[in-house]
């Protein structure tokens, strides 16, 4: 029996976890799953109970699991706190203390949705491309870092920094999973400014000899930038660093036509993973049952497929998330005209019923 820690977090993050726990019982009661479920606290509602983002019980529980399914951590309410009791610095701990250093971030533009997408329909009908983020290394974790007085004045730095060692892990990820898919590998960074650049693009090539089936070429994060714009179908798997993989992973899921619809897995060397929605808490929307739980639940499907050793029940959960746009079902940001437009709640029940 697999045990998962659920941590709903804040904001939407209740109501998106509650649907994916509805899918999570189905497959237990009608498909023999065998998913043990516990739950926990992270983030702003940690803080709130704890007076720490990630408690420690949290932690000590999560070693214990198989893996994590979080919905979404962070609100204004907590945003004066100091810099070490936010909700993101539970989230970024997490990630840390696991080594969860492989950011799995999917952007797959569901027929049924094309013309939500901002972008022609020539351009990102049939979108299928995956970006690798090193998660835990980079300018969100290199030292030093801080904000002082510096020459009068107030003086902030951050310290992007990576061993080859790092660099490579995230390369070998990127290419195994480029084996799976069309073997190609686009190496994102800005090598032509940043000496730690300079590093991670000779490593990708270092790296890349272990794997001559697959093609890797090199782009600038400026030109990746403009080209997942132009012309988003040419890429297969894109790996890149910490910072640009959080920028780049969230203009993709827009040429999706909702980030409410792309889920994320971030795994260790033992393909332990966190499984989340790479939407925010969204607060402002946060109990008024508009919210979508779609990529929350496609997070399940890619934790049964990749920590758990699942396939055929993560191609469940696809098949009746198409099933059900198929069937002209959508969410406030996904709807178009003629769609029938339904909460939270009841797309959870209908995913459900999709797939029994």
């Amino acid at each position: 029996m697999s045990k998962i820690l659920i941590l709903p977090g804040d904001g939407i993050g209740k109501e998106i976890i509650a649907q994916a726990i509805k899918v999570i019982d189905s497959l237990n009661a009608n498909h023999g799953l065998g998913m043990n479920l516990v739950h926990g606290l992270i983030g702003g509602s940690a803080y709130e109970e704890t007076g720490s983002p990630l408690p420690e019980e949290t932690l000590v529980t999560a070693k214990e699991c198989d893996s994590i399914l979080l919905g979404a951590v962070g609100g204004q309410q907590w945003e004066s706190l100091e810099r070490e009791l936010r909700p993101e610095r539970g989230l970024l701990g997490i990630r840390s203390e696991l080594d969860l250093f492989s950011n799995l971030r999917p952007a797959i533009l569901y027929p049924q949705l094309a013309n939500a997408s901002t972008l022609k329909n020539e351009v990102v009908s049939g979108l299928d491309l995956m970006i690798v983020r090193e998660l835990v290394g980079g300018i969100y974790f290199g030292q030093p870092r801080g904000i002082e007085i510096k020459d009068g004045e107030r003086f902030g730095v951050n310290s992007a920094t990576y061993f080859e060692s790092e660099i490579a892990r995230i390369g070998h990820s990127a290419f195994q999973i480029a084996q799976k898919r069309d073997k190609r590998v686009c190496s994102v960074d800005k090598a032509n400014v940043l000496e730690v650049c300079e590093l991670w693009r000779e490593v990708m090539e270092e790296v890349s000899q272990d794997y001559p089936d697959v093609e890797l070429t090199h782009m600038l994060v400026d030109t990746a930038a403009m080209q997942l714009v132009r012309a988003p179908k040419q890429f297969d798997v894109m790996v890149t660093s910490n910072l640009f993989g959080d920028i780049l992973s969230d203009c993709a899921a827009m040429l999706t036509g909702s980030i409410g619809m792309l889920p994320s897995a971030s795994l260790n060397k033992n393909n332990y993973g966190m499984y989340e929605p790479i939407h925010g808490s969204a607060p402002d929307i946060a109990g008024n049952d508009i919210a979508n739980p779609l990529a929350t639940i496609l997070s399940v499907s890619m934790m049964l497929r990749y920590s758990l050793s699942q396939a055929s029940l993560a191609d469940k959960i696809n098949a009746a998330v198409n099933v059900v746009l198929d069937q002209g079902y959508r969410t406030k940001d996904i709807s178009a005209a003629g769609d029938t437009i339904v909460g939270t709640d009841a797309m959870g029940d209908l995913i459900v019923d999709a797939i029994e």
